[in-house]
């Protein structure tokens, strides 16, 4: 090689390291779990819409949230111990996000979250995979510098935790959903006994179709009632099984108004089991008011369909 070309290339040597490395892909980041956690549920929509929480819930806006529409992958990851809170199951999560240059967008506990409102609000994976206690989570929502989104939803039960994982990719819309994505919008509704547990066990929530509610109303019909005499039969065959009974309204009314006749709602039917001698300790009972409708609001049919109770299959007791 000749001095001229010998100097030639070393004056271009630089730009080509820098070519070469453009080419490259970027590395993915990859969230690291402690090392008893455990996948539970994985499920990937591409291209799918996810409303990524920016902030917390509050009675005059709601829950303000920002849709992405590309790749999104949801996972539960389950943590085997007893002895980590939520908040330190959360905290080296964050660290990592901050290490790597992510945006912190929402970072909020429990009550200050939102509480109840919030989780209801947001999107939250079925159980037995994902658990939330209503007193004790922590929600965070990131994004990167090349703008993905990832959301953190952190829980426990007495000696579980549970890491929810959302990763969003913003791309082009398609112009058909996805199949996966237009069959969550369907109402879970069993049609028979058989049906509803099934259907209980295997997308960890379904709604009470048999239980209907006047507008503003929150009493049962007086009688037996299929759907819970189910439900009674099911949770007295294994005291370990625990359920939450959650109640919903029409968009008629205020918000406060409306959460407390949904509470009432699913209070009737808890206590409609009780007196079938369910013990309370394997249920539980709230309402989300009409901030998690099935259908919509400016019909009659639709509003009928949103005055419901819905079951929501809770860990087991361990």
């Amino acid at each position: 090689m000749t001095t001229t070309t010998r100097r030639r290339a070393e004056r271009l040597l630089p730009g080509l390291v820098l070519a070469v490395l453009a080419a490259l892909p970027a590395q993915a980041f990859e969230l690291s779990l402690p090392g008893s956690a455990k996948l539970a549920e994985e499920r990937i929509t591409d291209p799918g819409s996810y409303a990524v929480p920016l902030a917390p819930w509050t009675e005059m806006e709601g829950l303000l949230t920002e849709t992405v529409e590309g790749r999104i992958q949801r996972q539960a990851w389950r943590i085997e111990t007893t002895g980590l809170t939520v908040l330190q199951i959360m905290a080296p999560l964050r660290a990592q996000l901050e290490d790597a240059g992510w945006e912190i967008l929402l970072d909020c506990a429990a009550r200050a979250c939102g509480g109840f409102d919030f989780r209801f609000a947001t999107e939250v994976m079925r159980g037995p995979a994902m658990y939330v206690d209503l007193s004790s989570y922590r929600a965070l929502s990131a994004r990167s510098l090349e703008g993905e989104f990832l959301t953190l939803l952190v829980s426990r039960s007495p000696a579980v935790g549970f890491v929810q994982v959302i990763r969003a990719s913003a791309a082009a819309p398609a112009a058909v959903p996805a199949p996966e994505e237009t069959a969550e919008a369907e109402p879970v509704i069993a049609s028979s006994t058989p049906d509803l547990i099934q259907t209980l066990e295997a997308r960890g929530h379904a709604v009470l179709g048999d239980l209907t509610f006047a507008s503003g109303a929150d009493e049962l019909e007086p009688g037996d009632i299929a759907s819970l005499d189910a439900m009674a039969d099911y949770l007295a065959a294994d005291p370990a099984r625990r359920v939450l009974f959650v109640g919903h309204t029409d968009a008629t009314g205020s918000v406060a108004a409306n959460v407390e006749i949904s509470r009432r709602r699913a209070r009737a039917a808890r206590s409609y089991l009780q007196a079938k001698g369910v013990p309370e300790s394997q249920m539980e009972a709230d309402g989300a008011g009409y901030l998690a409708p099935v259908a919509s609001n400016l019909s009659d049919a639709g509003r009928e369909q949103n005055r419901r109770v819905e079951v929501v299959l809770l860990p087991a007791v361990e």
